[in-house]
């Protein structure tokens, strides 16, 4: 018998706080009916298993995180805007490191995909600050992955403990988004 008032999106929100606190590969079906206080077959009364759940979760995360980088980058441009278009990534991702792992390799279910919405969100706020720089569009498939992967990478060594010398990641941060800065203004000439 299903949870009284559980949804969905309580079992979504739930893995997403789940994720977080124990890493995403953690996420089971078992450990998610745990959490929510119910029986494991209660939960496809509302979910359709747990490929649905990571398929969720994986939208739920990437729309928040174009959220964070809309908010982040709107009314900016050149250095401000590719500043706090990585600061928005690196924070977002370093606080929801198990979330964010949902949306790697999560693979979209047609062109009405709330997935592929959410990530297209994402790609057109990294465009906009590509083409404050004057980069081309005969280039910009180019620039955006250079982009998504140093957002990526750095967010997820930091997350995972990877920077663990005397260097100030703060600082290899700021430096980072100098030598990036450097090279969109060269790239854009």
């Amino acid at each position: 018998m299903p949870r009284v008032g559980l949804t969905g999106e309580e079992v979504v929100a739930s893995a997403a706080g789940l994720a977080d606190e124990i890493g995403y590969p953690g996420v089971t079906m078992g450990v998610l009916a745990d959490r929510l206080g119910v029986r494991t077959p209660s939960l496809y009364k509302h979910v359709g298993g747990l490929a649905d759940v990571q398929h969720r979760l994986a939208t739920l995360t990437m729309n928040e995180f174009g959220e964070v980088i809309r908010d982040a980058v709107q009314g900016k441009a050149g250095l401000d805007a590719l500043a706090a278009l990585l600061t928005a990534a690196r924070a977002y991702v370093t606080a929801h490191p198990g979330r964010y792992m949902a949306t790697i390799g999560a693979e979209f279910h047609g062109p009405d995909d709330p997935l592929l919405v959410a990530g297209t969100r994402v790609i057109n706020s990294i465009a906009a600050v590509l083409r404050g720089y004057g980069v081309a569009e005969a280039e910009m498939n180019h620039a955006i992955r250079a982009i998504r992967c140093t957002m990526h990478g750095f967010a997820m060594l930091e997350a995972s403990g990877g920077f663990q010398w005397d260097a100030d990641p703060d600082q290899s941060f700021d430096w980072m988004i100098g030598f990036i800065d450097r090279g969109l203004r060269q790239a854009g000439d």
